[in-house]
């Protein structure tokens, strides 16, 4: 009987051997366990220096819907760019659906982020996405990227 092996965390320098995001727009601090090819969960830890608190909203900070989405496709672009035949390329963010959003995400929160992957299709992959706080659901979503050599120009 064999299970699945997973793989151990990815520190802040691993994840960016994978991912080509920079701060401020690296949305992740730390992968604490992923599958390559499966499944990815991380977490971003919510400071009150975060960039975006200054303007969203400035007497009531809020994180970004939007960021949120984008910091469970980087967990799902882990997932997808540790596979050995993705190395040194990039994932985009192909599309969203059935995003919902449940609740805040403030300074102080450790956003907690799951994205398994559930198709692919060619250089396309879909998966759902999960962010949590303390076991609370701040957002779900479904997730489609787009597997691409760096440099490739897309079509517009």
């Amino acid at each position: 009987m064999s299970e699945s092996p997973t793989m151990n965390g990815l520190d802040i320098e691993q994840i960016k051997a994978i991912l080509p995001h920079r701060p401020p727009f690296l949305l992740i601090d730390r992968i604490i366990d992923y599958h390559p090819g499966e499944w990815a969960k991380a977490i971003k830890c919510v400071s009150i220096s975060e960039w975006f608190f200054s303007g969203h909203f400035p007497n009531q900070p809020i994180m970004p819907g939007v960021l949120i989405l984008e910091a469970l496709a980087q967990t799902g672009a882990v997932a997808l760019l540790s596979l050995p035949e993705n190395h040194a390329k990039i994932a985009l963010f192909g599309g969203v659906k059935e995003a919902r959003f449940k609740s805040k995400v403030v300074p102080g929160d450790v956003l907690e982020l799951e994205c398994t992957l559930t198709k692919r299709r060619g250089p396309v992959g879909f998966g759902q996405g999960l962010a949590t706080v303390n076991g609370c659901i701040a957002c779900k979503a479904e997730l489609s990227f787009v597997i691409q050599e760096v440099g490739t120009e897309t079509s517009r």
